[in-house]
């Protein structure tokens, strides 16, 4: 259990950088909010490849679930700096 945690942080913390490479611009947001957002979009991604897509455990590395992941990430850090964009000003 407490290895399924740190690896869940560590993939959430890869995803999140990822996610933020891949928007333009900068975004302005520490690296708390960025795991957060990573291990978010990272659970989004691994429901969406078991859940919806029924695609479950395969052999060696889930690229595609990488990609829902980033892009589920991508869209929560796009949602957290729209809406702290608003609170600032």
């Amino acid at each position: 259990m407490f290895w399924n945690i740190i690896g869940t942080i560590i993939f959430g913390a890869v995803i999140g950088v990822l996610a933020r490479l891949v928007i333009p611009g900068k975004q302005a947001m520490g690296w708390v909010i960025t795991v957060a957002l990573g291990v978010a979009g990272a659970l989004i991604g691994y429901w969406v490849w078991d859940g919806l897509l029924g695609q479950g455990d395969t052999s060696g590395v889930d690229w595609i679930r990488w990609l829902i992941s980033i892009g589920a990430a991508a869209v929560l850090v796009l949602a957290y700096t729209s809406m702290s964009r608003k609170s600032r000003s």
